[in-house]
């Protein structure tokens, strides 16, 4: 199969999948955190959370209610905070 032929086959996949219809290709979606939890996990308030993470209050709050996604490299703090609050959260803090 040609270059051309595998993304044209590719492109119809999509327009059917976007479209409702049932698709051969693997979706891909990625694992939305649970923003709230991870917080939680480190007993900080959403100020402290967000300021040890650089981020503002708002942002954090968009993606507790699920308003908005992170995306990037916090999406990559997030699931180190996740996986070791206390370390994430001491490393941040400039005393590990």
């Amino acid at each position: 199969m040609k270059a051309f032929d595998r993304i044209r086959e590719g492109l119809e996949q999509a327009i059917a999948h976007a479209a409702g219809e049932p698709v051969e290709a693997v979706i891909h979606r990625p694992h939305v955190p649970d923003v709230k939890g991870i917080r939680q996990k480190t007993g900080m308030t959403q100020e402290q959370f967000a300021s040890r993470c650089h981020i503002s209050v708002n942002t954090l709050r968009h993606w507790e209610r699920g308003d908005r996604q992170p995306h990037g490299p916090a999406m990559a703090l997030l699931q180190l905070v996740e996986r070791n609050p206390q370390l994430v959260m001491e490393t941040l803090a400039g005393r590990a």
